[in-house]
């Protein structure tokens, strides 16, 4: 198996979720205000145990693989999670992120995900890098567009969540656009 390189910035370590993740990871992702914008919200700790043991599987940069990557503090503390889907095998890549929100409002998200963008474009020679966010996602939005991204899409009812159905918006980024 293949691992993804820690990447490092002057507040954050950004490794592959594992294990000693799982208590802290099942407790932010359990959160209704967590889970309010995502498909996926753990009820039990097990499904985070074969969230984590499928996710340490993971091939990263193989064609339709999803990798999820664990944001933490330089100390190790867990504060969030970002995940990297590697569309094709070559080229594109779809991400989401998710951060504690104890840790909101302090520029983590950014720099993560600034880190990890800069790795898929100039580490991987990735691209393009898309974000699909809930257009009621504000801070998600702002997020994204403060890192260059453009607004390609906007799909109404476009996904069914809990017997609902929500419209989606698709930001990108393509490589040569990237500062």
């Amino acid at each position: 198996m293949s691992k993804f390189d820690t990447i490092t910035t002057d507040r954050l370590a950004i490794r592959t979720l594992d294990m000693r993740d799982r208590d802290v990871f099942f407790e932010y992702r359990s959160m209704p205000e967590v889970s309010k914008y995502q498909s996926w919200r753990p009820k039990e700790i097990n499904e985070v145990e074969k969230f984590i043991a499928a996710n340490r599987a993971v091939v990263p940069n193989t064609g339709g693989s999803w990798l999820q990557l664990a944001v933490c503090l330089k100390n190790g503390q867990l504060v969030g999670d970002i995940g990297v889907h590697f569309v094709d095998d070559d080229y594109q890549i779809e991400i989401g992120y998710t951060l504690s929100p104890e840790f909101q409002g302090k520029g983590y998200a950014s720099e993560a995900v600034r880190a990890v963008i800069d790795y898929l474009f100039t580490g991987l020679r990735k691209h393009r890098i898309t974000g699909s966010v809930d257009p009621d996602n504000a801070k998600s939005i702002k997020l994204l567009e403060n890192l260059g991204f453009r607004k390609e899409a906007h799909f109404v009812k476009s996904y069914r969540l809990n017997d609902q159905w929500y419209d989606d918006c698709v930001y990108a980024i393509l490589a040569d656009e990237w500062k």
